[in-house]
This record gives C-alpha cells, structure tokens and sequence, in this order.
C-alpha cells in the first residue's frame, strides 16, 4: 500500500517544495521512503516549471535537503482523488483547495501545521517577499510538522 502526500502552496516554488524536500528525506530515515509518495504544487500557475527559488534552495541546502530536481506545478482537480492528503500551507491556499473539492474530497484537505508539536502558528508565512530569514523559519516549521505528519502516517499505516 502506497500513502500518498501533496503538499500545495500558491506558488509552488517555497514553502510546498521545501515541504516535498523534507518529508521525503525525513521518511526515508523513518524507513517509509517506499510506502509514501510525495509530491508538491501551487494553487496558482505563475512558475509551473520553475525550479523553487535559489533563497528556497540554498536555504534548504544548508540543512542538507536537496531541492534542485523539483519543478513547478499547479494543483489539478485530479489531485485531490489520486492524494491520500492535501496538505495547505495557509489558509488561503485551504480555501482555493476547498473550492476545488466535492464534499467527499474536503475531508483530505488539512493545513500542514496542524502536525506541528512545537508552534502555534496555524500557517507556514510565505517568504517570497520578505527577508533571507523566514527561508530558514519556514524550515524550522516545515521540520517540526513534517515529524509530526510522519507520526501520524506511522499510525496510519500501522508501523511502530
């Protein structure tokens, strides 16, 4: 059994693929690198097939995950059938998703904080507009709830 993940932000090119970037090496050290597929997109179309942002890259880099291979993409509406989970960044990006969805489909569709353990924050701040600091604070959050999703997912699929 495959789990599948999708990780969405506006853009597509910092917050959702450092998310993609991080999950995927943090389940590979959990042993799950094989049982869960991860992807990430954008809600709008503004950089499909841009590599994430060189901020987003080198930022991600020094923490020793590899961003360079992603690509851009805009969430379809065949997503939110084929994903086991719909992973929103903000909320704004919750609601253009939950437009997207029939009812059966909302029930997927959750902001990635909610598996956070050490923050608050609701959203992950989009850091496209700000300074070279919030790349590394939206890794420190992204960190902190990709180990919570992996926990979740362990449960899910029964692994201790």
């Amino acid at each position: 059994m495959t789990y599948r993940v999708l990780l969405v932000c506006m853009g597509n090119i910092c917050r959702s693929p450092t998310a993609e970037g991080v999950l995927r090496l943090l389940l590979r050290n959990n042993n799950l690198g094989d049982v869960v597929e991860v992807d990430s997109a954008g809600t709008h179309g503004y950089h499909v097939g841009e590599a994430p942002d060189s901020r987003t890259q080198r930022a991600a880099a020094l923490r020793g995950y590899n961003l360079s291979q992603l690509r851009a993409r805009k969430v379809a509406r065949q997503d939110l059938d084929y994903f086991d989970i719909v992973l929103a960044m903000d909320k704004s990006n919750l609601d253009n998703l939950m437009r997207m969805a029939s009812p059966e489909q909302q029930s997927r569709i959750k902001l990635f904080m909610s598996y956070s353990k050490n923050f608050d924050d609701e959203e992950v701040p989009d850091p496209y507009y700000g300074l070279g600091h919030g790349f590394d604070l939206v890794l420190d959050m992204v960190e902190d709830a990709a180990l919570g999703l992996i926990e979740q997912i362990k449960k899910d699929l029964g692994r201790p």
